[in-house]
């Protein structure tokens, strides 16, 4: 794809799923990058494993019978993060030069698909629930997402030879930046119809009979139009009819919706609604419209 695909809608609604099913067609490797508050471009792109760094110090001093460096693994990140210039003079030439060598390197999602090892077909990279991270990290990202370049500055310029097919997901708990919209195809995910989300259902759960999937199909359309707090998607109809057909159900009735409803509404005031609304109303409701 020419530019990310960014995907906004409901959670539950299979936004997820197309990177998946994209990796699945194409061959590549699905790279998941998760979002979440608080999360910066060390933790998206690379890290050098300070740890690793150390150990690797400490035994190069020990060959060498150089006087141990001073400090611990606080010391080694200390400074510019590159490690304790004590700690580094003390230790052999040849380990001096190893330390920042791509064997200390951690790679995470947004490197790994850069940087594809040779003959491999180019990666898939979910970002998922991009509204959760903050406007900084949108802002590197777009840096990243524009030429597909990365600066180490201990190892260069690495410039991906194939770039990935970038899937950006949003549930929309906040507006996304409209730098990176323009920068993306955008694609608004609605809930699907009815006779497609029996299709998903039963794909997705093909030990349950076509009559259950239809009916909890059409329970759950219900219970979207009950104002609730987190209306059900596709995820929770799956979820609800594994449920219903590990119980040995073959159709929706008042007991089985009672003993399964957490499966598909997982908030305790979105029970309530349901129940006052009367799950014996939800069940006939479902029955009429599942035909």
């Amino acid at each position: 794809m020419p530019r990310p695909l960014l995907l906004e809608g409901e959670a539950g609604v299979g936004k997820t799923e197309v990177a998946k099913v994209l990796a699945r067609l194409t061959g590549g490797e699905l790279l998941r990058l998760q979002c979440y508050e608080g999360i910066d471009a060390g933790q998206a792109l690379y890290e050098w494993d300070y740890a690793r760094q150390l150990l690797h110090l400490r035994a190069a001093e020990g060959r060498g019978g150089s006087a141990p460096a001073r400090g611990g693994a606080a010391d080694a990140r200390s400074g510019d993060g590159r490690g304790d210039g004590n700690a580094v003079a003390s230790a052999p030439a040849d380990a001096e030069g190893e330390l920042y060598s791509p064997r200390f390197l951690v790679r995470r999602p947004l490197l790994q698909a850069i940087d594809r090892p040779p003959g491999a077909p180019p990666a898939v990279l979910l970002i998922d629930e991009v509204d959760r991270a903050d406007d900084e990290f949108e802002a590197f990202l777009l840096e990243v997402l524009s030429d597909f370049t990365v600066t180490i500055p201990e190892l260069g310029t690495i410039r991906a030879d194939r770039p990935p097919a970038v899937v950006i997901t949003s549930n929309r708990t906040r507006d996304v930046h409209d730098a990176l919209k323009r920068r993306c195809l955008y694609h608004w995910v609605e809930h699907p119809g009815f006779e497609r989300e029996v299709a998903i259902v039963r794909l997705r759960a093909p030990g349950a009979s076509e009559g259950l999937a239809r009916q909890v199909a059409a329970a759950v359309g219900e219970l979207r139009d009950l104002g609730l707090y987190k209306p059900p998607g596709v995820a929770e109809s799956i979820d609800w009819v594994q449920a219903l057909a590990t119980l040995g159900r073959a159709d929706l009735d008042d007991a089985s919706v009672e003993a399964t409803l957490g499966s598909v509404v997982k908030y305790r005031e979105d029970a309530e609604r349901v129940r006052g609304f009367g799950i014996d109303k939800l069940v006939a409701a479902a029955r009429s419209r599942a035909g």
